[in-house]
């Protein structure tokens, strides 16, 4: 579904990607580890055309994507959600408004099918009963999984999570992993899941790729991971097995 071959990146001296390569199939839940600054969010951003690499190739949905025009990025995006860091929802527009305002922009569907998708996202994430409200009145945590909504109305073929769980505290971290995962299952998406969380990954993830300074230093499934002898990785797991 993914494909990354031979990936650099820079800013202006500095070289954040240094010959990234990897591939992400169809279905799976990928997670991208590594400590703050090397590379993790510029990888996802390069694949939804926010940032572009310098060299290298990216195929998504078997269409190389890395040097496609502006105009042409915008039906990759369709294929693609992306869940940042924070929320980012609209203050003055209720949770319905929301979710619906993807579908509101980017389609050109009924108001009865734009109901119908809001209803179904919002159950999707356990939140049938709130459109009604804003922001404002609802917990973070509840702000998180109706940003998740949001993305899943579009009924993305890929989802893109930027450190999802950055902020929560650990039972609501454990609820949006399980989403994640549900997610993901249920509607047959593809994963890629960028985060320093390994605890989560080790939960859900069919593969993970630990990120050192712009590089691939390891990589390979939950079970493969907790055998690791790379220093970054046995770092990580010290703080969780």
């Amino acid at each position: 579904m993914i494909k990354f071959d031979n990936i650099v990146k820079k800013f202006g001296e500095r070289t954040i990607l240094k010959g990234i390569s990897f591939e992400v199939k169809e279905g799976e839940i990928l997670f991208i580890l590594g400590t703050s600054g090397t590379g993790k969010s510029v990888l996802l951003k390069n694949i939804v055309g926010l940032l572009r690499p310098d060299s290298g190739a990216i195929w998504v949905d078997q269409q190389e994507v890395s040097r496609i025009s502006e105009e042409d990025y915008f039906a990759v995006r369709k294929k693609c959600g992306m869940v940042f860091q924070h929320p980012a929802l609209f203050d003055s527009l209720t949770v319905f408004e929301n979710v619906a305002f993807g579908l509101r922009k980017h389609y050109r569907i009924s108001e009865t099918e734009i109901e119908n998708r809001v209803s179904t996202a919002l159950q999707l994430v356990n939140l049938s009963g709130i459109e009604a409200k804003l922001p404002a009145e609802i917990s973070y945590g509840m702000q998180k999984r109706v940003s998740l909504a949001r993305t899943v109305a579009i009924e993305p073929k890929i989802l893109l999570f930027d450190e999802p769980t950055t902020g929560l505290d650990p039972v609501t971290t454990q609820a949006i992993n399980k989403l994640i995962f549900e997610l993901s299952r249920k509607l047959k998406t593809t994963s890629i899941v960028v985060s320093h969380d390994m605890q989560c990954a080790l939960d859900i993830a069919d593969r993970i790729i630990v990120l050192d300074q712009g590089q691939i230093v390891d990589q390979g499934t939950p079970a493969e991971l907790k055998k690791s002898q790379q220093p970054l990785v046995r770092d990580f797991l010290l703080e969780v097995l």
